[in-house]
């Protein structure tokens, strides 16, 4: 009987790495056909998604490409609004998605094992969690970038109207600021824009696309307050100071809303965490001297 099990662990030993190489042989001829990723003027990819990019483009390329039209659209602008547009195709964040929807099963159901307990719930928790975790990596990403935005803004504001009152036109203005401003996704919105200039854009159509891929109210605003200097004839000058006062403003206003947010924020730990210990501390004495004089 010994003998029998022993063989047979060995069969299933010898089919499932028999199993695996097949797989292996697959995935590498499927990964062949996909044609060639051009990267050269896509953002580095991290190590994580090195890791992950053969599976990504075999199921982009097999699968993805037969999705319909609008839902790919709809991905590839909430890409752009994101800058992930210049890391990741829609199709490829879509492929990702999948991949992370086995991914993290997997992962739950090998910690179970480990753990010797097995619940079906949590597996389709992780099924759920994976296919929804690119989507909040995305959400995550966005606001990040917002803010990176909204903070940034005013300085550049600043040095695009300095280099304006200086003489400069707004193209050598937004030069000029890109040289002296921190770095951050604003800067490189504005290098596109002076990309698209380059290319044969009008400023308008520049300054319109970059308020259409950041989709920021105070972008917008000020995209939308230089054209129309441009078409009225006002003066850019007093215009971009204007805005340059405003948003320094909305900042210092953030800034005391967030300050006035804060002690309504510690009220959650406070109970939680702080007054529990409080009480603890103050009536561990008393407890003991009840106890010690035995009315406890």
């Amino acid at each position: 009987m010994e003998l029998f099990a022993s063989l047979l662990m060995k069969v299933i030993a010898t089919c499932t790495g028999l199993s695996v190489i097949l797989g292996l042989v697959f995935f590498d001829r499927l990964y062949a056909m996909v044609d060639e990723d051009e990267r050269a003027y896509m953002d580095p990819l991290s190590w994580k998604l090195r890791i992950l990019w053969p599976a990504i483009q075999v199921i982009s390329f097999f699968f993805c490409s037969f999705l319909p039209y609008e839902m790919m659209e709809r991905t590839e602008k909430r890409l752009m609004r994101t800058g992930v547009s210049y890391l990741l195709t829609a199709e490829q964040f879509v492929a990702l998605r999948i991949l992370s929807m086995f991914l993290v099963p997997v992962f739950v159901y090998l910690t179970m094992a480990m753990l010797e307990r097995f619940e079906l719930l949590w597996l389709l928790f992780a099924l759920v969690l994976g296919f929804l975790f690119p989507d909040l990596w995305l959400r995550d990403t966005r606001k990040r970038r917002k803010l990176g935005v909204i903070r940034a803004m005013p300085v550049y504001l600043d040095f695009i109207t300095m280099c304006v009152e200086a003489g400069l036109n707004l193209t050598g203005a937004l030069g000029q600021a890109m040289e002296k401003g921190p770095a951050g996704p604003l800067r490189n919105e504005f290098g596109i824009v002076l990309r698209d200039l380059r290319a044969g854009l009008s400023r308008a159509d520049a300054l319109r696309r970059m308020a259409d891929r950041l989709d920021i109210s105070e972008i917008t605003s000020f995209v939308s307050s230089v054209i129309q200097a441009e078409k009225m004839g006002a003066s850019l000058a007093t215009v971009l100071r204007v805005q340059a006062d405003q948003r320094r403003s909305e900042r210092f206003q953030r800034a005391e809303k967030l300050a006035m947010e804060a002690p309504i924020k510690l009220v959650g730990p406070l109970i939680i965490f702080i007054f529990p210990v409080t009480f603890i501390i103050l009536g561990f004495p008393i407890v003991m001297k009840f106890m010690a004089g035995g009315l406890l």
